[in-house]
């Protein structure tokens, strides 16, 4: 069943309007208009929402790995048959241009076929072979038990692909899922929770809107949390998980370095750092948001960048193709941007292109959360551009001396989410990736890591807890590992290691005991204190 967008919004919040509860706005950030008033979802409903899904969950996970991706495939079908409309709502709610709303298309997908693939080979027990000759007499087995309710407390930025990545691997994993999006774009999660139920699902998924009440509501509520955001955030979820002592896995901040040496394709160089630098507008948390350029290769790699950053589109499109440079999420997100670029110019650097915030144009409209492709040169670590995430379409560009330095300044940072190193000489790249304190490198590319499920994704330093994805773990982390332990044979009455302790009893036990675990002539000799 296809909508527009403006009927599923409506239809979203006309029973609560009538009700008068609790609301709030949803505004599109190309002119500031009201798309959307969403239900604030309270604690009690979130609890009410969490037992009925536990109720649902055993029987869920019970039906098998095979079953569940059956339904999980559906709904990616469901995602592609409604993809025109998908986009619509992204493009809505989060002023992407087409282009990057489509990534999110194709990379949902591409997560729902690796993991639905390979469900129930990830899922299957495994079994050890005993070690010793201690156990040798048993049959070993680990098994793997879905957390019964996870809770998926996704960003805005991408308001379907982190939604689906996360709460996907979750469902299959034979979990019940509650996902929370943010309050700035949390359409496309409502739609996505109406194609569950028009492909008929159980009701073990729920979309629970609201703004940070209801995500700390979540938060209390389930059995793991998973969460993508920023660090401060992360840090107040990860404290509240410990005091419940339930796990979770946190996506936060990135600053992540760019390095770029002599040896490397110039026009490759620039043309990563300008789409690793600005794809969704640079609200990616892989985004690149530092370049550190060796010298015989910065003034010829600047010049292109700034001529080629010139060129790009800025503006918002109905159709693939009309923009390269959408909107921001939000005027708050533009402050923060704009407050970077005027320190950084109050402390020294020069803009070379962009640095305003606003649209350009005869059609642009007079509202809406704008900020242009900037290029700044002459930056250092004394600037917020270099040290604080700023998550805009900036591209702050630094001259380095050699290799060394470029680590050095890479690693000069408290984030560890990503990085990418562009240079002619693979192991060389790959040398330098050993050295960066980082959770993925890309070399002479950017951000791959992110769309590549067979790799985890994950953040050191405060960049994080845990990771996404990474083959069979970004399945099993939604599980409870169970160990099991069986005689293969018939067994006495009284084991050998178990009570009444007796003296000859002791004894025998002693010698098998170090004929299993002992080495070389001890194996033979008993303690004194055995004798």
């Amino acid at each position: 069943m296809v909508r527009t967008t403006e009927q599923s919004a409506q239809d979203a919040v006309d029973d609560d309007v009538a009700r008068g509860r609790g609301q709030f706005v949803v505004r599109s950030p190309v002119d500031d208009r009201v798309v959307a008033r969403l239900r604030e979802t309270g604690a009690a409903e979130v609890q009410r929402a969490a037992a009925d899904l536990r109720a649902a969950q055993a029987e869920w996970e019970a039906l098998g790995p095979g079953f569940r991706a059956r339904h999980l495939l559906r709904l990616r079908d469901w995602v592609l048959d409604n993809e025109a409309h998908l986009l619509d709502t992204i493009q809505l709610e989060s002023g992407k241009v087409r282009q990057d709303a489509a990534f999110e298309i194709t990379a949902s997908v591409d997560v729902i076929n690796y993991y639905a693939r390979r469900a129930e080979r990830y899922l299957q027990p495994g079994h050890p072979r005993p070690h010793g000759a201690l156990i040798a007499s048993k049959a070993l087995t680990v098994s793997h038990r879905a957390h019964p309710l996870v809770g998926v407390v996704s960003p805005w930025n991408f308001p379907l692909f982190i939604p689906l990545g996360d709460a996907a691997p979750a469902l299959l994993a034979g979990a019940a899922v509650i996902l929370k999006p943010s309050e700035l774009t949390p359409l496309t999660a409502v739609e996505l929770g109406r194609g569950w139920q028009e492909v008929g699902g159980p009701d073990v998924f729920r979309v629970l809107t609201g703004t940070g009440a209801t995500g700390a509501a979540v938060v209390d509520q389930v059995d793991y949390v998973q969460f993508t955001g920023s660090t401060r955030t992360g840090r107040a979820i990860a404290v509240r998980a410990a005091e419940r002592l339930i796990p979770c896995s946190l996506e936060l901040g990135g600053k992540d370095p760019m390095i770029v040496l002599d040896d490397a394709d110039l026009e490759h160089a620039v043309g990563g750092a300008l789409w690793g630098g600005l794809f969704g507008s640079g609200q990616t948390c892989t985004a690149v948001e530092r370049i550190y350029v060796q010298d015989g290769i910065y003034d010829r790699f600047v010049a292109r960048l700034v001529e080629r950053a010139a060129g790009l589109r800025h503006g918002t499109d109905a159709v693939a193709g009309g923009s390269e440079v959408g909107a921001m999420a939000s005027d708050a997100q533009v402050a923060i941007v704009s407050s970077h670029v005027e320190d950084a110019v109050a402390r020294g650097a020069r803009v070379l292109t962009g640095g305003r915030p606003g649209l350009a144009g005869a059609d642009a409209p007079s509202s809406g959360s704008w900020f242009p492709p900037t290029v700044l040169v002459d930056v250092d670590h004394s600037m917020l551009v270099m040290r604080e995430e700023t998550f805009g379409p900036t591209l702050p560009v630094m001259r380095v001396a050699d290799e060394d330095e470029a680590v050095a300044l890479a690693n000069d940072s408290s984030y560890g989410l990503s990085a990418s190193v562009f240079t002619g000489d693979r192991r060389r790249g790959e040398r330098i990736a050993r050295r960066l304190e980082v959770g993925a490198v890309n070399i002479n590319d950017v951000f791959t890591n992110v769309i590549s499920p067979p790799v985890p994704m994950s953040g050191w330093r405060s960049s994080g807890l845990g990771a996404r994805f990474g083959g069979a773990q970004g399945l099993l982390r939604y599980c409870r590992t169970q160990a099991v332990t069986a005689s293969r044979v018939a067994t006495p009455a009284d084991e050998l290691l178990w009570y009444p302790y007796r003296p000859g009893k002791s004894r025998l036990a002693a010698r098998v005991v170090r004929l299993a675990v002992g080495r070389g002539r001890r194996r033979l000799t008993s303690s004194r204190s055995q004798r």
